[in-house]
Protein backbone atom coordinates (compact mmCIF):
# COMPACT_ATOMS: atom_id res chain seq x y z
CA UNK A 1 0.00 0.00 0.00
CA UNK A 2 1.16 3.42 -1.02
CA UNK A 3 2.20 5.48 2.40
CA UNK A 4 -0.02 8.33 1.29
CA UNK A 5 -2.97 5.79 1.43
CA UNK A 6 -2.78 4.61 5.35
CA UNK A 7 -3.76 5.87 8.33
CA UNK A 8 -2.74 4.85 11.82
CA UNK A 9 -5.12 5.86 14.61
CA UNK A 10 -5.99 4.77 17.92
CA UNK A 11 -9.37 4.71 20.31
CA UNK A 12 -8.95 6.60 23.64
CA UNK A 13 -11.17 6.92 26.49
CA UNK A 14 -11.96 6.86 29.95
CA UNK A 15 -13.23 2.53 31.14
CA UNK A 16 -16.45 2.14 29.98
CA UNK A 17 -16.83 4.88 27.44
CA UNK A 18 -17.73 2.27 24.36
CA UNK A 19 -13.98 1.72 22.61
CA UNK A 20 -14.77 -1.74 21.92
CA UNK A 21 -18.18 -1.27 20.81
CA UNK A 22 -16.83 1.20 18.34
CA UNK A 23 -14.15 -0.79 17.57
CA UNK A 24 -16.76 -3.47 17.17
CA UNK A 25 -18.84 -1.41 14.24
CA UNK A 26 -15.78 -0.42 12.10
CA UNK A 27 -15.10 -3.73 11.92
CA UNK A 28 -18.47 -4.18 10.29
CA UNK A 29 -18.87 -1.36 8.30
CA UNK A 30 -15.65 -1.80 6.46
CA UNK A 31 -16.48 -5.15 5.70
CA UNK A 32 -13.38 -6.51 7.84
CA UNK A 33 -15.90 -8.89 9.67
CA UNK A 34 -18.76 -10.31 7.97
CA UNK A 35 -21.91 -9.22 10.06
CA UNK A 36 -23.02 -12.99 10.49
CA UNK A 37 -20.07 -13.67 12.40
CA UNK A 38 -19.62 -10.38 14.57
CA UNK A 39 -19.08 -10.82 18.05
CA UNK A 40 -19.48 -8.15 20.80
CA UNK A 41 -16.02 -6.80 21.97
CA UNK A 42 -14.52 -8.77 18.81
CA UNK A 43 -11.01 -7.38 19.87
CA UNK A 44 -11.01 -8.61 23.11
CA UNK A 45 -9.43 -11.93 23.04
CA UNK A 46 -9.63 -12.65 26.58
CA UNK A 47 -12.79 -14.29 28.86
CA UNK A 48 -11.93 -11.97 31.19
CA UNK A 49 -12.18 -8.76 28.73
CA UNK A 50 -15.74 -9.73 27.45
CA UNK A 51 -17.02 -11.06 31.22
CA UNK A 52 -16.34 -7.80 32.78
CA UNK A 53 -16.49 -5.66 29.90
CA UNK A 54 -13.01 -3.58 29.62
CA UNK A 55 -9.78 -3.74 27.50
CA UNK A 56 -6.73 -5.11 29.32
CA UNK A 57 -4.49 -5.77 26.78
CA UNK A 58 -4.15 -3.18 23.43
CA UNK A 59 -5.19 -4.80 20.16
CA UNK A 60 -4.05 -3.67 16.68
CA UNK A 61 -6.81 -4.37 13.29
CA UNK A 62 -6.06 -3.39 9.77
CA UNK A 63 -9.64 -2.35 7.59
CA UNK A 64 -9.87 -0.99 4.45
CA UNK A 65 -12.06 1.82 3.46
CA UNK A 66 -12.23 3.73 0.36
CA UNK A 67 -9.52 2.27 -0.99
CA UNK A 68 -7.13 3.50 2.03
CA UNK A 69 -5.69 1.10 4.49
CA UNK A 70 -6.96 1.97 8.29
CA UNK A 71 -4.93 0.34 11.12
CA UNK A 72 -6.73 0.96 14.24
CA UNK A 73 -5.39 0.48 17.63
CA UNK A 74 -7.97 -0.73 20.45
CA UNK A 75 -6.67 0.46 24.16
CA UNK A 76 -7.54 -0.33 27.55
CA UNK A 77 -9.37 2.76 29.76
CA UNK A 78 -8.26 1.40 32.97
CA UNK A 79 -5.44 3.32 34.91
CA UNK A 80 -3.71 0.44 35.56
CA UNK A 81 -2.81 -0.34 32.04
CA UNK A 82 -1.93 3.34 31.10
CA UNK A 83 1.26 2.30 29.47
CA UNK A 84 -0.79 0.22 27.03
CA UNK A 85 -2.17 3.20 26.11
CA UNK A 86 1.06 5.03 25.72
CA UNK A 87 3.32 2.16 23.53
CA UNK A 88 -0.34 2.43 21.07
CA UNK A 89 0.00 6.21 21.13
CA UNK A 90 3.53 5.87 20.11
CA UNK A 91 2.29 3.58 16.71
CA UNK A 92 0.02 6.12 15.42
CA UNK A 93 -0.45 9.55 13.94
CA UNK A 94 -3.90 10.57 15.62
CA UNK A 95 -6.64 9.56 18.17
CA UNK A 96 -10.74 8.84 18.21
CA UNK A 97 -10.98 10.54 21.56
CA UNK A 98 -14.70 8.93 23.19
CA UNK A 99 -16.38 10.68 25.56
CA UNK A 100 -19.77 8.69 27.23
CA UNK A 101 -22.52 11.24 26.22
CA UNK A 102 -24.29 10.13 29.72
CA UNK A 103 -20.85 10.76 32.23
CA UNK A 104 -19.09 13.25 30.27
CA UNK A 105 -15.65 13.75 30.77
CA UNK A 106 -13.72 11.84 33.40
CA UNK A 107 -10.57 11.47 34.90
CA UNK A 108 -8.59 9.14 32.44
CA UNK A 109 -10.04 10.78 29.86
CA UNK A 110 -8.14 14.03 30.76
CA UNK A 111 -5.05 11.52 31.09
CA UNK A 112 -5.35 9.87 27.87
CA UNK A 113 -5.84 13.23 26.29
CA UNK A 114 -2.20 14.29 27.99
CA UNK A 115 -0.51 10.93 26.38
CA UNK A 116 -2.12 11.88 23.05
CA UNK A 117 -1.16 15.59 23.04
CA UNK A 118 2.89 14.60 24.20
CA UNK A 119 2.24 12.05 20.85
CA UNK A 120 1.68 15.48 18.71
CA UNK A 121 -1.47 13.03 17.61
CA UNK A 122 -4.37 14.78 15.45
CA UNK A 123 -6.91 14.24 17.51
CA UNK A 124 -10.83 13.66 16.64
CA UNK A 125 -13.66 14.16 19.54
CA UNK A 126 -16.58 11.74 19.28
CA UNK A 127 -19.22 11.99 21.77
CA UNK A 128 -20.40 7.98 21.81
CA UNK A 129 -23.73 6.61 23.08
CA UNK A 130 -26.05 9.38 22.26
CA UNK A 131 -28.72 6.42 21.65
CA UNK A 132 -29.04 6.35 25.70
CA UNK A 133 -32.20 8.53 27.29
CA UNK A 134 -29.42 9.58 30.32
CA UNK A 135 -27.77 11.64 27.54
CA UNK A 136 -26.20 15.13 27.87
CA UNK A 137 -25.37 16.32 24.19
CA UNK A 138 -25.27 19.53 25.36
CA UNK A 139 -23.17 19.11 28.57
CA UNK A 140 -20.60 17.12 26.86
CA UNK A 141 -20.56 19.41 24.11
CA UNK A 142 -19.27 22.24 26.09
CA UNK A 143 -17.06 20.00 27.94
CA UNK A 144 -15.01 19.05 25.15
CA UNK A 145 -14.90 22.60 23.24
CA UNK A 146 -13.46 23.88 26.61
CA UNK A 147 -11.17 20.93 26.96
CA UNK A 148 -9.62 20.72 23.20
CA UNK A 149 -10.23 24.37 21.82
CA UNK A 150 -12.51 22.69 19.35
CA UNK A 151 -15.58 24.47 17.50
CA UNK A 152 -18.92 22.71 18.04
CA UNK A 153 -18.33 21.56 14.50
CA UNK A 154 -15.57 19.83 14.88
CA UNK A 155 -17.25 17.30 17.47
CA UNK A 156 -18.99 14.14 16.32
CA UNK A 157 -21.77 12.76 17.74
CA UNK A 158 -21.83 8.88 17.42
CA UNK A 159 -23.44 5.49 18.87
CA UNK A 160 -21.19 2.77 18.66
CA UNK A 161 -24.09 0.30 19.99
CA UNK A 162 -26.35 1.15 16.78
CA UNK A 163 -23.56 2.09 14.30
CA UNK A 164 -24.91 6.34 14.03
CA UNK A 165 -21.85 8.08 13.00
CA UNK A 166 -19.51 5.60 12.35
CA UNK A 167 -18.89 6.08 8.06
CA UNK A 168 -18.88 10.07 9.12
CA UNK A 169 -15.47 9.08 11.64
CA UNK A 170 -14.18 6.52 8.54
CA UNK A 171 -14.36 9.20 6.24
CA UNK A 172 -13.15 12.41 8.52
CA UNK A 173 -9.81 9.89 9.52
CA UNK A 174 -8.75 9.90 6.11
CA UNK A 175 -9.59 13.42 5.80
CA UNK A 176 -7.91 14.58 8.91
CA UNK A 177 -5.41 12.37 10.27
CA UNK A 178 -2.35 12.49 8.55
CA UNK A 179 -0.58 9.90 6.67
CA UNK A 180 2.64 8.17 8.03
CA UNK A 181 5.83 10.03 7.13
CA UNK A 182 8.31 8.68 4.92
CA UNK A 183 11.33 7.43 6.74
CA UNK A 184 13.45 5.79 3.30
CA UNK A 185 14.42 2.62 2.54
CA UNK A 186 16.71 1.78 5.82
CA UNK A 187 14.22 -0.75 7.52
CA UNK A 188 13.29 0.35 11.19
CA UNK A 189 10.39 -0.93 13.25
CA UNK A 190 9.39 0.04 16.99
CA UNK A 191 8.23 -2.74 19.08
CA UNK A 192 4.62 -1.67 20.60
CA UNK A 193 4.01 -4.83 22.01
CA UNK A 194 5.08 -8.38 22.24
CA UNK A 195 2.83 -11.69 23.21
CA UNK A 196 3.69 -15.53 23.40
CA UNK A 197 1.93 -17.62 21.66
CA UNK A 198 2.79 -21.88 22.32
CA UNK A 199 3.05 -23.02 18.78
CA UNK A 200 4.96 -19.75 17.09
CA UNK A 201 6.76 -18.70 20.20
CA UNK A 202 7.22 -15.23 20.69
CA UNK A 203 4.95 -12.77 18.40
CA UNK A 204 6.07 -9.29 18.03
CA UNK A 205 3.68 -6.10 17.41
CA UNK A 206 5.56 -3.79 14.98
CA UNK A 207 5.30 -0.62 13.52
CA UNK A 208 7.30 0.56 10.09
CA UNK A 209 9.31 3.36 10.83
CA UNK A 210 11.24 3.11 7.22
CA UNK A 211 11.87 0.32 4.52
CA UNK A 212 10.31 -2.77 4.71
CA UNK A 213 10.58 -6.78 6.31
CA UNK A 214 9.44 -9.73 4.33
CA UNK A 215 9.53 -13.58 5.68
CA UNK A 216 12.72 -14.97 6.19
CA UNK A 217 14.60 -11.58 6.66
CA UNK A 218 17.34 -11.76 9.46
CA UNK A 219 16.22 -9.17 12.05
CA UNK A 220 18.41 -7.75 14.20
CA UNK A 221 17.15 -6.15 17.94
CA UNK A 222 19.15 -3.83 19.16
CA UNK A 223 18.26 -3.49 22.51
CA UNK A 224 18.86 -6.78 23.15
CA UNK A 225 21.62 -7.06 20.74
CA UNK A 226 19.98 -10.55 19.10
CA UNK A 227 19.37 -11.81 15.59
CA UNK A 228 16.83 -14.21 14.43
CA UNK A 229 14.78 -15.18 11.46
CA UNK A 230 11.11 -13.95 10.65
CA UNK A 231 9.19 -16.72 10.67
CA UNK A 232 6.37 -14.77 9.32
CA UNK A 233 4.60 -11.38 8.58
CA UNK A 234 1.50 -10.08 8.53
CA UNK A 235 -1.30 -7.42 10.08
CA UNK A 236 -4.22 -8.39 12.05
CA UNK A 237 -7.61 -8.96 10.89
CA UNK A 238 -8.46 -8.93 13.62
CA UNK A 239 -6.46 -12.56 13.55
CA UNK A 240 -2.88 -12.91 12.07
CA UNK A 241 -2.81 -12.60 8.73
CA UNK A 242 0.28 -13.43 6.65
CA UNK A 243 1.51 -11.04 3.75
CA UNK A 244 4.30 -10.95 1.62
CA UNK A 245 5.97 -7.99 3.37
CA UNK A 246 5.70 -5.28 6.16
CA UNK A 247 6.08 -1.91 4.34
CA UNK A 248 6.89 1.40 5.55
CA UNK A 249 4.02 3.02 7.56
CA UNK A 250 2.22 0.16 8.33
CA UNK A 251 1.28 -1.81 11.21
CA UNK A 252 2.02 -5.48 11.67
CA UNK A 253 3.38 -8.63 13.47
CA UNK A 254 6.37 -10.55 13.17
CA UNK A 255 6.85 -14.34 14.47
CA UNK A 256 10.10 -14.57 15.62
CA UNK A 257 10.51 -17.73 17.48
CA UNK A 258 11.62 -16.19 20.57
CA UNK A 259 10.74 -18.52 23.59
CA UNK A 260 11.24 -15.63 26.04
CA UNK A 261 9.17 -12.30 25.53
CA UNK A 262 11.76 -10.50 27.86
CA UNK A 263 13.94 -10.90 24.54
CA UNK A 264 11.45 -9.23 22.38
CA UNK A 265 12.05 -6.12 24.48
CA UNK A 266 8.55 -3.87 24.30
CA UNK A 267 10.09 -0.26 22.74
CA UNK A 268 12.91 -2.00 21.49
CA UNK A 269 13.98 -1.18 17.61
CA UNK A 270 14.41 -4.11 14.89
CA UNK A 271 16.15 -3.45 11.56
CA UNK A 272 17.92 -6.28 9.33
CA UNK A 273 20.50 -7.47 10.47
CA UNK A 274 23.31 -6.96 8.24
CA UNK A 275 22.13 -3.14 8.63
CA UNK A 276 23.11 -3.08 12.11
CA UNK A 277 26.59 -3.46 11.27
CA UNK A 278 26.81 0.06 10.44
CA UNK A 279 28.00 1.64 13.72
CA UNK A 280 26.20 5.24 13.41
CA UNK A 281 22.79 3.24 13.21
CA UNK A 282 20.32 5.42 15.86
CA UNK A 283 17.89 3.71 17.65
CA UNK A 284 14.06 4.76 17.32
CA UNK A 285 12.54 6.22 20.59
CA UNK A 286 11.93 3.51 23.30
CA UNK A 287 9.26 3.60 26.02
CA UNK A 288 10.68 4.32 29.78
CA UNK A 289 10.72 1.48 31.83
CA UNK A 290 7.90 0.30 34.09
CA UNK A 291 7.78 -0.37 37.32
CA UNK A 292 5.46 -2.25 39.69
CA UNK A 293 3.61 -0.04 41.83
CA UNK A 294 1.58 -2.48 44.16
CA UNK A 295 2.96 -5.08 46.01
CA UNK A 296 1.12 -8.89 47.74
CA UNK A 297 2.35 -12.15 48.73
CA UNK A 298 1.11 -14.91 46.91
CA UNK A 299 0.72 -18.70 48.72
CA UNK A 300 -0.80 -21.62 47.32
CA UNK A 301 -3.37 -23.28 49.62
CA UNK A 302 -2.35 -26.94 48.13
CA UNK A 303 1.67 -26.12 49.73
CA UNK A 304 3.28 -27.01 46.19
CA UNK A 305 4.86 -23.58 45.00
CA UNK A 306 6.66 -24.90 42.40
CA UNK A 307 3.25 -25.10 40.56
CA UNK A 308 2.50 -21.21 41.62
CA UNK A 309 6.40 -20.32 40.28
CA UNK A 310 5.06 -22.02 36.85
CA UNK A 311 2.01 -20.10 36.83
CA UNK A 312 3.16 -17.10 37.33
CA UNK A 313 5.97 -17.73 34.85
CA UNK A 314 3.23 -18.48 32.13
CA UNK A 315 1.55 -15.18 32.57
CA UNK A 316 4.78 -13.20 32.54
CA UNK A 317 5.05 -14.28 29.18
CA UNK A 318 2.22 -12.12 28.19
CA UNK A 319 2.59 -9.70 30.59
CA UNK A 320 5.97 -7.83 31.00
CA UNK A 321 4.99 -5.50 33.45
CA UNK A 322 4.14 -8.66 36.31
CA UNK A 323 6.85 -9.74 38.94
CA UNK A 324 7.63 -11.96 41.29
CA UNK A 325 10.40 -13.35 43.95
CA UNK A 326 10.10 -16.37 46.05
CA UNK A 327 9.84 -15.89 49.89
CA UNK A 328 9.35 -17.58 52.63
CA UNK A 329 6.77 -17.44 55.54
CA UNK A 330 6.83 -19.24 59.34
CA UNK A 331 3.37 -19.70 58.88
CA UNK A 332 1.80 -19.98 55.54
CA UNK A 333 5.56 -21.71 53.69
CA UNK A 334 7.16 -20.69 49.97
CA UNK A 335 5.13 -18.07 48.42
CA UNK A 336 5.80 -15.32 46.08
CA UNK A 337 6.63 -11.40 46.99
CA UNK A 338 4.08 -9.92 43.08
CA UNK A 339 4.21 -6.87 41.43
CA UNK A 340 1.39 -5.18 40.02
CA UNK A 341 0.35 -1.91 38.52
CA UNK A 342 -2.71 -1.50 40.41
CA UNK A 343 -5.67 -2.80 42.26
CA UNK A 344 -7.49 -3.75 39.20
CA UNK A 345 -3.88 -5.41 37.35
CA UNK A 346 -3.26 -7.87 40.91
CA UNK A 347 -6.98 -8.85 40.50
CA UNK A 348 -6.72 -10.04 37.10
CA UNK A 349 -3.76 -12.38 37.43
CA UNK A 350 -5.42 -13.46 40.81
CA UNK A 351 -8.80 -14.42 38.96
CA UNK A 352 -6.64 -15.82 35.57
CA UNK A 353 -4.28 -18.03 38.71
CA UNK A 354 -7.64 -19.76 39.50
CA UNK A 355 -9.20 -19.92 36.25
CA UNK A 356 -6.68 -20.77 34.13
CA UNK A 357 -4.24 -23.05 36.25
CA UNK A 358 -6.73 -24.18 39.37
CA UNK A 359 -4.62 -22.65 42.11
CA UNK A 360 -5.81 -21.70 45.14
CA UNK A 361 -4.42 -18.62 47.04
CA UNK A 362 -4.12 -16.83 49.93
CA UNK A 363 -2.87 -13.21 48.66
CA UNK A 364 -1.53 -10.80 51.40
CA UNK A 365 -3.10 -7.42 51.96
CA UNK A 366 -1.60 -5.13 49.03
CA UNK A 367 1.69 -2.66 50.05
CA UNK A 368 3.51 -0.10 48.29
CA UNK A 369 7.73 -0.10 47.91
CA UNK A 370 9.43 2.25 50.48
CA UNK A 371 13.12 3.99 49.71
CA UNK A 372 15.39 3.93 52.67
CA UNK A 373 18.09 6.00 53.17
CA UNK A 374 21.37 5.30 54.94
CA UNK A 375 23.82 7.27 56.46
CA UNK A 376 26.09 8.55 53.62
CA UNK A 377 23.61 8.38 51.73
CA UNK A 378 23.17 4.85 50.25
CA UNK A 379 19.36 4.23 48.98
CA UNK A 380 17.37 1.15 48.79
CA UNK A 381 14.23 0.50 47.82
CA UNK A 382 11.91 -2.26 50.27
CA UNK A 383 8.87 -4.17 48.99
CA UNK A 384 7.53 -5.67 52.49
CA UNK A 385 7.46 -4.24 55.81
CA UNK A 386 9.25 -7.57 56.95
CA UNK A 387 12.71 -6.17 54.74
CA UNK A 388 11.98 -2.43 57.01
CA UNK A 389 15.82 -2.05 59.06
CA UNK A 390 15.29 -1.38 62.40
CA UNK A 391 15.05 2.07 63.78
CA UNK A 392 18.44 3.92 64.48
CA UNK A 393 19.87 1.96 61.79
CA UNK A 394 19.14 4.34 58.52
CA UNK A 395 18.58 8.12 58.53
CA UNK A 396 15.43 8.66 56.47
CA UNK A 397 12.60 6.83 55.03
CA UNK A 398 10.52 7.93 52.02
CA UNK A 399 7.27 6.57 50.64
CA UNK A 400 5.66 6.73 46.92
CA UNK A 401 3.84 9.51 46.21
CA UNK A 402 0.64 10.30 43.49
CA UNK A 403 -0.01 13.06 40.84
CA UNK A 404 -4.39 12.64 42.06
CA UNK A 405 -6.61 13.76 39.82
CA UNK A 406 -10.21 13.58 40.50
CA UNK A 407 -13.31 14.89 38.38
CA UNK A 408 -16.03 15.29 40.42
CA UNK A 409 -19.95 16.88 40.24
CA UNK A 410 -19.79 20.48 42.06
CA UNK A 411 -22.32 19.30 44.55
CA UNK A 412 -20.35 16.93 45.72
CA UNK A 413 -16.76 19.13 45.92
CA UNK A 414 -17.22 19.41 49.73
CA UNK A 415 -17.17 15.53 50.33
CA UNK A 416 -14.75 14.78 47.96
CA UNK A 417 -12.44 17.52 49.32
CA UNK A 418 -12.54 16.75 52.82
CA UNK A 419 -12.32 12.97 52.67
CA UNK A 420 -9.11 13.11 50.44
CA UNK A 421 -7.94 15.78 53.07
CA UNK A 422 -8.25 12.73 55.28
CA UNK A 423 -6.26 10.81 53.39
CA UNK A 424 -3.19 12.50 53.64
CA UNK A 425 -4.07 14.59 50.04
CA UNK A 426 -2.31 17.76 50.09
CA UNK A 427 -4.38 20.07 47.55
CA UNK A 428 -2.94 21.35 44.53
CA UNK A 429 -5.49 23.67 42.11
CA UNK A 430 -8.77 23.17 40.72
CA UNK A 431 -10.47 23.54 37.48
CA UNK A 432 -14.33 23.83 36.47
CA UNK A 433 -14.88 21.58 32.92
CA UNK A 434 -18.14 23.21 33.01
CA UNK A 435 -20.42 24.85 35.11
CA UNK A 436 -21.58 21.44 36.98
CA UNK A 437 -17.98 19.68 37.07
CA UNK A 438 -14.98 20.15 38.62
CA UNK A 439 -11.31 18.78 37.74
CA UNK A 440 -9.59 18.60 41.19
CA UNK A 441 -5.46 18.26 41.43
CA UNK A 442 -3.88 16.82 44.94
CA UNK A 443 -0.47 15.12 45.51
CA UNK A 444 -1.19 12.11 48.35
CA UNK A 445 0.61 9.29 49.55
CA UNK A 446 0.24 5.94 46.96
CA UNK A 447 -0.58 4.01 50.12
CA UNK A 448 -3.73 5.42 50.95
CA UNK A 449 -4.76 5.25 47.10
CA UNK A 450 -4.45 1.60 46.96
CA UNK A 451 -6.39 1.06 50.52
CA UNK A 452 -10.24 2.25 50.30
CA UNK A 453 -9.79 5.61 49.28
CA UNK A 454 -11.80 4.58 45.82
CA UNK A 455 -14.34 3.06 47.29
CA UNK A 456 -15.20 5.73 49.49
CA UNK A 457 -14.49 8.41 46.73
CA UNK A 458 -17.19 6.49 45.40
CA UNK A 459 -19.52 6.39 48.17
CA UNK A 460 -19.32 10.09 49.14
CA UNK A 461 -19.76 11.26 45.64
CA UNK A 462 -22.77 8.35 44.77
CA UNK A 463 -20.21 7.07 42.42
CA UNK A 464 -20.07 10.17 40.10
CA UNK A 465 -16.31 11.02 40.65
CA UNK A 466 -13.70 9.19 38.97
CA UNK A 467 -10.15 9.54 39.48
CA UNK A 468 -6.78 9.05 38.17
CA UNK A 469 -3.05 8.41 39.59
CA UNK A 470 0.22 9.02 38.32
CA UNK A 471 3.68 8.35 40.58
CA UNK A 472 5.26 11.14 41.05
CA UNK A 473 8.53 10.41 43.21
CA UNK A 474 9.40 9.30 46.65
CA UNK A 475 9.00 11.85 49.93
CA UNK A 476 10.11 11.48 53.07
CA UNK A 477 8.12 10.03 55.45
CA UNK A 478 7.24 9.39 59.13
CA UNK A 479 7.12 5.80 58.93
CA UNK A 480 7.01 2.85 61.70
CA UNK A 481 7.11 -0.99 61.29
CA UNK A 482 4.49 -2.74 63.55
CA UNK A 483 5.69 -6.47 64.30
CA UNK A 484 2.57 -8.60 64.75
CA UNK A 485 3.02 -12.03 66.80
CA UNK A 486 0.42 -14.68 67.40
CA UNK A 487 1.28 -17.51 69.49
CA UNK A 488 4.19 -16.22 70.15
CA UNK A 489 4.97 -16.45 66.42
CA UNK A 490 6.13 -13.43 64.25
CA UNK A 491 3.74 -13.25 61.16
CA UNK A 492 5.21 -10.35 58.36
CA UNK A 493 2.20 -11.21 56.04
CA UNK A 494 0.17 -9.42 58.90
CA UNK A 495 2.15 -5.84 58.92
Amino acid sequence: MEIEKIRNFAIIAHIDHGKSTLSDRFLEVTETIPKNKMVEQTLDKMDLERERGITIKLQPVRMKWKGYELNLIDTPGHVDFTYEVSRSLAAVEGALLLVDATQGIQAQTLTNLNLAKAQNLKIIPIINKIDLPGAEIERVTEEIVYLLDVHEDEIFLASGKEGTGVPEILDEIIKTIPAPTENGEKTKALVFDSVFDPYRGVVTYVRLKGGNIKKGDKLYFMAKNKTIDAIDVGYFSPDYVSSADLSDGEIGYVITGLKDVSEAKVGDTVTIAQDQRRKSEVALPGYKHLNPFVYASLYSTTGEPHELRESLEKLTLNDSSLTFEAELSPALGSGFRVGFLGLLHLDIIRERLEREFNQDLIITTPSVSYKIVYQGGREEIIKSAQDMPEAGTYEEAHEPISKLEIVTPTSYLGQVMELTKDHRGEYISMDYLDSETALLHYEIPLAEIITDYYDELKSVSSGYASLNYEFMGFRKANLVKLDILVGELYLHQLK
